[in-house]
């Protein structure tokens, strides 16, 4: 998959590049952020994933998790949240489509020619960044917000052996029980509802799926956040937590939103704690 450098820049004594390359699992051309910390490497990859309407620059541009990322050796990627261009399905919504890809490999059509953000972020993703910088294939972790907060926790729980740590940003907890995932997860993966619950990380931790994998999943959750009683919901994470015996660090924060001001308020904290958990590898 040739890959190609679109920009770089100078940041905190590291290299911010935006990078493109051609997915085997979209069959799209793909775009990326890559943070690389001063220093040699090889260093641990963090992954970061959007949420609704998001590219690969709003983490970039807004996060301001650069600082944070060099002071302890992490690199940092953030790809884009969906399949683009000609020839890929789209939906007039916000919530579906090009923007919108949930972190799934579509079944149903039209999505499922393109729309396999699964793989791409599990394999694809991996490969293009594995193969251009110096960055540990043993230390890895995931990290998102919204609906990049479901994908991070979806992923890391249905792939273990790729991510060692996990955390997220008012992650959408359980998409199966809520108007976004619901009409996601229909349009993208059919009528299905068991199908559904295996891209659920509220329901995959209920079913199991994260006995003694993680010593810990960091959730920072602000109260203003006007999505929160309707779309996020991290009270049935909470509840699935403790009945499967699986520690969760619920942080709720009073009087921040939605936004990436919550977002930059604790970047830093997420990016030491899975700094502290990917010292050693998996």
């Amino acid at each position: 998959m040739p890959l190609t450098v679109l920009q770089e820049h100078k940041v905190h004594g590291g290299t911010l590049s935006y990078r493109r390359h051609t997915s085997l699992a979209t069959g799209t051309p793909m775009r990326f952020s890559l943070f690389l910390p001063p220093g040699d490497g090889p260093f641990p990859l963090l992954v970061w994933l959007s949420g609704l309407t998001c590219t690969e620059d709003n983490f970039t541009t807004k996060a301001g998790a650069y600082a944070a990322a060099a002071a302890h050796g992490i690199a940092i990627a953030a790809p884009d949240t969906s399949p683009r261009g000609e020839g890929v399905a789209d939906d007039p919504a916000y919530d579906l489509g090009q923007g919108a890809g949930f972190y799934v490999d579509a079944t149903q059509a039209p999505w499922s020619d393109h729309f396999k953000m699964e793989t791409y972020v599990v394999r694809d993703l991996l490969q293009a960044v594995e193969g251009a910088a110096p960055v540990d294939p043993a230390r890895r972790g995931i990290f998102g917000h919204s609906m990049g907060g479901h994908g991070a926790l979806s992923l890391a729980l249905r792939h273990p052996e790729t991510f060692g740590s996990v955390s997220a940003f008012a992650p959408i907890a359980s998409p199966t029980r809520c108007e976004w995932g619901r009409k996601a997860f229909s349009a993208y993966l059919g009528a299905d509802e068991g199908e559904w619950a295996r891209h659920d990380a509220a329901r995959l931790i209920e079913a199991g799926a994260a006995k003694a994998r993680f010593d810990d999943i960091l959730v920072d959750q602000g109260e203003a956040d006007s999505f929160l009683e309707t779309q996020l919901k991290p009270e049935l994470l909470e509840a699935a937590c403790a009945q499967a015996g699986q520690k969760l660090t619920l942080r709720r924060q009073a009087g921040y939103d939605h936004s990436y001001f919550f977002i930059a308020s604790f970047v830093a904290d997420h990016i030491a704690w899975h700094a502290a958990r990917l010292k050693g590898g998996r």
